[in-house]
């Protein structure tokens, strides 16, 4: 395998599979994963904690004021081999995972303050390359330059009915039609926000797995990662 490392950016719509895509990409090519969406979720969880959020209505100068207080780390565990969320020592993996931070996270990605601090911590993590990271702007805003990148996306159906059975296999008490609505809602907000928008980046690749397997969209990838590699060596 080369040496070379690059920068594999992946973008997409929420709960479209970008993660687990990611984290199987890593440790096929020995790279860090960074799961910048839960980077969000972390801060989303700390705003619920100290009551910043209300109604789906964040009180953003507050929140603004405290992020410095907010540390954001991927620690990897052994047990799971892979890295979990750690928010201020704590580890949140799980709690970071639920409908109530689902609900929650896209107003809090909206305010440009939040983005701006994420985006510098996740270019920090990049600079020596050798990443996979996922997330809404991360081949048009954190590496616009990233050697490779794709889209990944699925009717929002088939996105929800991914997400229910993900939920109801943890033994959460969900129903579909808040799921779809959630995840509706989402791509609406993330679309149209002022700070960084889903967008394609014009480069990316387009991958949508709504009739594919996780093997199938793996094996897509993995090929085009390898393709890339052995250009740029």
């Amino acid at each position: 395998m080369t040496t070379h490392k690059i920068i594999v950016a992946i973008d997409g719509h929420s709960s479209c599979g970008k993660s687990t895509i990611a984290r199987a990409l890593a440790v096929r090519f020995g790279y860090v994963f960074i799961d910048s969406g839960a980077m969000y979720r972390a801060v989303t969880l700390f705003a619920l904690r100290r009551n910043l959020i209300s109604d789906g209505k964040v009180m953003r100068e507050e929140l603004i004021s405290l992020l410095p207080e907010i540390k954001i780390e991927f620690i990897y565990n052994p047990a799971s081999q892979k890295s979990d969320m750690y928010l201020n020592g704590e580890n949140v993996e799980e709690e970071i995972r639920q409908l109530l931070v689902s609900q929650n996270v896209s107003p809090v990605a909206t305010i440009a303050e939040v983005r701006q601090a994420m985006v510098q911590l996740q270019q920090e993590m990049g600079r020596k390359k050798g990443i996979v990271m996922d997330g809404r702007d991360i081949g048009t805003v954190v590496f616009p330059d990233a050697e490779l990148k794709f889209f990944v996306t699925a009717s929002a159906e088939i996105r929800a009915k991914r997400r229910f059975d993900e939920l109801s296999a943890k033994g959460e008490t969900v129903s579909f039609e808040e799921i779809l609505e959630n995840i509706q809602e989402r791509d609406r907000i993330d679309s149209t926000r002022a700070a960084s928008p889903l967008r394609k980046a014009d480069d990316a690749l387009v991958l949508d797995n709504s009739f594919m397997t996780q093997e199938e969209q793996l094996d897509w990838v993995i090929r085009r990662v390898e393709e890339c590699l052995k250009f740029k060596v």
